[in-house]
């Protein structure tokens, strides 16, 4: 069913900063941040807070949020993208991004599939986002069943093999967090001890070989990854009943630890 939407814009004017959010950029940024879990709340309170400071460093659609007094930060490096979505019109796809809050400042962009402005007035046929999945659902955007391995009592890793998306759900906060690839992989990589530079520097195979990987593997590589590019904090559980004296020692030093 089509919606229609109207958003006039009443403040601020291009290229003028610091600003307000436009009513149609506050529409299509909180698409992305489901207002039913924490995480994303919490986002939806800073926007209410904050200001337009400028353009990015990505052109058109890139603006850099911050509050009153700031200055745009434009050369610390990009912070991980913590909600991404799309809004699909009867004329024209708007991709949305928002970043991690760093230096008082988030990064986000709405990037029309047409290099142009949001429109004032459009027919929107749907919007979804990565940020709604939890554990058991199917991919928001094509609906692909996805491959699930718990790292612990609150994370879950989605792996999309036809999207070839790596999504990683928190339970405590709600967010939904993307895991690039490459670093993973590498982890992946060295503890499987596979050498050979065909299999070991191409991450593309990995979606395709899949199945090839039990679901252990992939949580020690998340385990891995997560410490090299910290993006949650992993709890380290002890075993349950532990051997004491020589015995105990020993399985301290050489047994595995569970996550």
């Amino acid at each position: 069913m089509l919606v229609e939407r109207s958003n006039t814009v009443t403040e601020g004017t291009k290229g003028t900063y610091p600003r307000k959010l436009r009513p149609k950029e506050l529409d299509a940024l909180e698409s992305v941040l489901p207002s039913d879990r924490q995480g994303y709340r919490d986002y939806r309170e800073l926007l209410s807070k904050m200001v337009v400071l400028g353009e990015g460093r990505r052109g058109p659609g890139n603006i850099v949020l911050g509050f009153t007094g700031d200055h745009a930060d434009t050369s610390s490096p990009l912070a991980p993208v913590i909600a991404y979505g799309m809004i699909e019109t009867t004329l024209d796809t708007l991709s949305i991004t928002i970043r991690e809050y760093a230096g008082r400042q988030i990064d986000a962009e709405i990037v029309s599939a047409h290099g142009d402005e949001i429109p004032d007035h459009y027919e929107e046929r749907r919007r979804w986002t990565y940020s709604s999945w939890k554990t058991g659902d199917p991919l928001p955007s094509t609906m692909e069943r996805l491959r699930e391995v718990n790292i612990n009592e609150h994370l879950t890793i989605g792996i999309a093999t036809r999207e070839k998306r790596i999504l990683l759900h928190d339970a405590a906060s709600g967010i939904v967090h993307l895991i690039p690839i490459t670093n993973f992989y590498n982890e992946l990589m060295l503890h499987r001890n596979i050498r050979d530079p065909r299999i070991a520097l191409n991450s593309n195979l990995f979606f395709q070989d899949i199945e090839r990987y039990a679901d252990e593997d992939l949580r020690r590589s998340f385990v891995a990854y997560n410490k090299l590019k910290h993006r949650v904090s992993v709890i380290e559980v002890p075993p349950a009943t532990q051997a004491t004296g020589v015995a105990g020692f020993l399985k301290t030093l050489f047994g595995k630890q569970k996550v």
